[in-house]
């Protein structure tokens, strides 16, 4: 007679055999948990990127978070799958003790095995995430194989945090179902009853208004930010609740409808089903939806961040170096870089600084005097600056973080204007003719940068000479031709004006943003692979289930005198509507969130989004495959 032990042993052969995505999202998951908590306490890469372990800290809890929603949701099915099992044991006089230690035995067993093979397979690819990493922030170094017991530890208490409540769930399961509940727990009853078709059209129609409402808030978010995204999130998220609880099946039923009931036999294998089981499935469709969307736009949101660092930057510090009224620290430099062998294109530029208001033409109220720093276009051309020479007695205002204070077609209507200088009790006036986002000097420079004519510039410093906080500035502006040259300049240069509070060059604010972007799209790319592992688990899961309930109508339909492929015809239609509904809804759903959050990017966010949805698209497409694989075997089990 076999012991408890034994027969939990060949059940879990057998679980592996059927359960195998669950063990693969299993161990990834755990895996990428112990890399990221090795990663936290190596010191070599912590050394490396300069940075928090605080990072690591957070993506190891959102890991936790999703491979515990994931563990439970699967575990629950797999009850289910089994309850006929579960409820066979109790029917031959086995207690429910012995059942749910059984069960709890099996479930230490398996969850151990995807332990260990979790913690090999993250020390062994642990080293290349790090060079993944590395690469993405733009460093290099030799990185050693080392293996973390303080991540061994963590990653075990982990999988002992996920036993005890599976083993809570298998133990609540054994305890409070009825042997009749056990064996019809795998019968869901169909919903033959129509939706009553007033109150379904008026929540269908209203779901719908709903998102609408919410993609229409994501236009205009940036005017009032949190009253409009409380606003956006909520529609949104109540909408997909009643478009996947109401709006879909009324529709699934007013075809049904229209057709007088004959759906035919491909309709009938693939929209039948799913009007059946469309109220069951709406929770975790609409959540998968909604986090699909929540995925896809944090992914796409730090890829735009981590795509744009260069453009970015380079819009922020045109000069790869810059000193303010210092000719000596800078010809200093200069001949620093030349001892290093180090080309540099050198060009003076002389500016002047003024207070002055710059009118809004749509407020007449608005007399805000601020610092305006005039440039003459002539020297800028000199240095190499693209750019075009202003008429006299006009200017244009340069300003790389114009999209972050607003709309910029709303900040477009007040230009033209006017800008008022005040000097010697008298009140002169210059035109503003336009904005461009961009700067012309660095940002450290003092002032709005306003680009104008040198006769304009010397008609302002002969007119303002004088006046409160009038100042000549003097700027020495240096770029490097060769970039691989940058990094040895850039370190000469941090020996000079350490006083200065806001000091910055191109190739340090480079390096510093690439790194913070490149923390961000690692995590974030990593995270959001595991949770589309364990999403496209879930519904693999739940249509095997499916299938399962399904083996007694594939029998009739070859009685009938179907064979496979015609079978197989509506169950992939069936595949394609219940993984492509969430994607596709989710996938709409982050188009106008990323819309919302573009204020944030001033560069285009097109190009990084749609390498996310792609990616994300092709592995929702290889779950889909997996899932009919599994159907086609059904069928053919059952037809043979």
């Amino acid at each position: 007679m076999l012991t408890v032990f034994e027969l939990a042993l060949r059940s879990m052969r057998q679980n592996v055999k059927h359960y195998y995505l669950y063990f693969f999202a299993l161990i990834f998951s755990m895996s990428l948990y112990f890399v990221f908590t090795s990663l936290q306490h190596d010191q070599a890469v912590q050394n490396m990127t300069n940075t928090s372990v605080v990072f690591f800290q957070i993506a190891g809890v959102m890991l936790i978070v999703i491979v515990g929603i994931f563990t439970v949701s699967a575990n629950g099915i797999f009850l289910r799958r089994r309850s006929r099992e579960i409820g066979l044991y109790q029917l031959i006089g086995l207690s429910k003790g012995w059942v749910a230690r059984y069960l709890i035995i099996e479930n230490i067993l398996l969850g151990l095995g995807a332990l260990l093979i979790a913690i090999i397979c993250g020390a062994l690819i642990s080293r290349l995430f790090v060079l993944i990493l590395l690469n993405l922030l733009g460093l290099e170094g030799i990185v050693g194989i080392s293996f973390s017991v303080t991540a061994v530890f963590k990653t075990a208490m982990v999988y002992l945090l996920i036993i005890v409540i599976t083993s809570i769930q298998m133990m609540l399961t054994v305890y409070r179902s009825t042997l009749l509940n056990l064996f019809q727990a795998d019968k869901r009853p169909d919903l033959t009853k129509p939706p009553k078709a007033v109150a379904s059209a008026i929540f269908a129609l209203l779901g719908l208004a709903l998102i609408g409402y919410g993609y229409e808030l994501s236009g205009h978010i940036d005017k009032e930010l949190f009253p409009n995204a409380l606003l956006m999130l909520g529609s949104i998220v109540t909408g997909t609740y009643l478009l996947f609880h109401v709006t879909i099946r009324w529709c699934f039923y007013q075809f049904r409808k229209r057709k007088n009931g004959h759906l035919g036999l491909t309709n009938s294998l693939s929209m039948a089903p799913l009007m059946h089981h469309t109220k069951a499935n709406a929770n975790s469709l609409a959540l998968i939806t909604l986090l699909s969307a929540m995925t896809i736009t944090l992914i796409s949101m730090a890829y735009s961040f981590y795509y744009s660092v260069e453009h970015e930057t380079r819009r922020d510090l045109p000069y790869d170096f810059m000193f303010e009224n210092d000719p000596q620290e800078a010809l200093s430099f200069k001949m620093e870089l030349e001892k290093e062998g180090i080309d540099v294109n050198h060009h003076v530029v002389e500016a002047v600084l003024t207070m002055g208001i710059i009118l809004d033409p749509n407020d007449e109220s608005y007399k805000f005097e601020e610092s305006l720093l005039w440039l003459p276009a002539e020297q800028l051309k000199q240095t190499g600056a693209d750019l075009i020479v202003p008429p006299d007695g006009e200017a244009i205002l340069y300003d790389a973080g114009a999209s972050l204070a607003g709309d910029l077609d709303e900040q477009s209507k007040r230009y033209p204007t006017e800008i008022e200088l005040k000097q010697h009790g008298q009140t002169v006036m210059y035109t503003l003719r336009s904005l461009r986002e961009r700067n012309i000097v660095n940002l450290n420079a003092p002032g709005s940068q306003l680009l104008v004519s040198e006769a304009t510039m010397d008609k302002i410093a002969e007119q303002m000479a004088g006046t409160p906080n009038y100042k000549k500035i003097h700027f020495d502006t240096y770029q490097v031709p060769d970039k691989e040259e940058l990094a040895i300049a850039s370190s000469i240069y941090e020996k000079y004006d350490n006083d200065e509070p806001l000091k910055y060059d191109y190739y340090a604010q480079y390096k510093k943003v690439l790194e913070l972007t490149g923390l961000l799209i690692f995590i974030a790319a990593f995270l959001g692979l595991v949770f589309l592992i364990s999403t496209g688990s879930i519904l693999y899961f739940k249509q095997m289930t499916e299938a399962e309930q399904e083996k007694q109508s594939f029998k009739t339909l070859r009685q009938l005198g179907f064979d496979v492929n015609m079978i197989m015809k509506g169950i992939i239609r069936k595949q394609v509507i219940v993984f492509l509904l969430p994607l596709s809804i989710g996938m709409l759903h982050s188009i106008f969130a990323i819309k919302a959050a573009s204020f944030m990017i001033r560069s285009d966010t097109m190009f990084p989004a749609t390498i996310a949805m792609s990616s994300y698209t092709v592995i929702y497409f290889i779950f889909a495959l997996f899932t009919i694989g599994y159907y086609r075997n059904i069928v053919k089990s059952v037809m043979s």
